[in-house]
């Protein structure tokens, strides 16, 4: 007897320990289920894992084991053998088409991500997620695409995917990330913000001399009185991050860290700004310049560690458009920034 095959595209969060995505590998081989497809995928709950899989079970029966392996907010729905197509081919191929029909970037966006529904809005303000079954994905000032899929949620990944994308269909634009770049500040102040090198090991050195201890603190969570060489090298490889000076005067003045993680899609950020030079939105542009780097980089959220009375820092991420939570230490918050949302913002 011919065994009757169903294709189904599961999503589940999953807590970041190990071995946790062996258990639900597990749970669904012993339904008599073959995983034909998997990525990982960031989202505001934590990490996602998706499925294809050939299995003879019913949805119901499948989200029940998973949800008995670990699993968080199972979703199991329908899937094609078309689906099983190569993912990183399926996007370059529509990347392709957009190149050459960029007016039909709604319909494009809605194969990318699978989408029920796409169309051009006006005037509709930027999205962060706050209903998971629509992404608005910005495409120029108060224009925007705005895309609803019911059964399946939409990932922070997934919104990072849809910007880019979108990019593919916009002017070319300077890089302003990757290269030296002059900032004029509120009060007229004019600095240099450059990608960190080993030849800034002395000024960077300086910059934490002319540091307050506060401010060391705040950066490092003790009151550090100078940066060790080994995580200044760090701070330099470009494998692990990628960090930013800001100049004026022939001094560093403010240092901005993106760090590499494990956590599929996400970067941690960071900063030191000399005491004189706070409150004055030196932080917030070399804010804006490092997201810009992480979504160049494939990043889909940067999220930032701070100490509970770093207000100055608090009032930073919340503008931009980050949430705080608090960490297993109360004395601890932990912001995060969907990529996506705030560079097209």
């Amino acid at each position: 007897m011919l065994r009757c095959m169903g294709f189904l595209r599961i999503r589940t969060t999953v807590d970041e320990r190990p071995g946790r995505l062996a258990s639900l590998a597990a749970a669904l081989a012993h339904r008599g289920g073959n995983i034909l497809g998997l990525s990982v995928q960031s989202d505001t709950d934590g990490t996602v894992d998706e499925f294809v899989a050939d299995i003879p079970a019913h949805p119901d029966t499948v989200r029940e084991a998973l949800e008995a392996a670990g699993g968080r907010d199972v979703k199991v729905v329908p899937a094609t053998a078309h689906e099983l197509t190569d993912e990183p081919t399926r996007a370059l191929l529509l990347a392709s088409r957009l190149r050459t029909m960029p007016w039909r970037l709604p319909e494009l966006l809605a194969e990318l991500l699978r989408a029920d529904d796409a169309r051009w809005v006006y005037g509709e303000a930027v999205s962060d997620l706050p209903d998971p079954t629509q992404l608005v994905v910005p495409v120029a000032p108060r224009r925007s695409v705005r895309l609803r899929r019911a059964e399946l949620p939409f990932t922070l990944t997934e919104a990072a995917r849809a910007a880019s994308f979108a990019r593919l269909a916009q002017p070319a634009t300077e890089q302003s990330g990757t290269a030296e770049r002059a900032i004029k500040l509120a009060d007229g102040a004019e600095v240099t913000v450059r990608p960190l090198t080993s030849i800034y090991r002395e000024a960077v050195r300086d910059l934490h001399d002319r540091c307050s201890p506060e401010s060391r603190r705040f950066r490092y969570f003790t009151s550090m009185p100078a940066l060790p060489p080994r995580m200044f090298d760090k701070l330099c490889d470009r494998n692990r991050g990628y960090s930013l000076v800001a100049g004026h005067d022939g001094q560093v003045v403010g240092m901005a860290s993106l760090m590499f993680t494990n956590d599929p899609g996400t970067a941690e950020m960071a900063f030191l700004v000399e005491d004189r030079w706070q409150g004055r939105g030196l932080g917030t542009e070399m804010a804006r310049m490092l997201v810009r780097a992480a979504r160049d980089l494939g990043y889909a959220e940067v999220r930032a560690t701070m100490l509970a009375d770093n207000a100055r820092m608090r009032r930073l991420l919340l503008a931009l458009g980050a949430t705080l939570g608090y960490t297993e230490d109360p004395g601890v918050i932990e912001a995060r920034l969907p990529v996506g949302a705030m560079v097209s913002a």
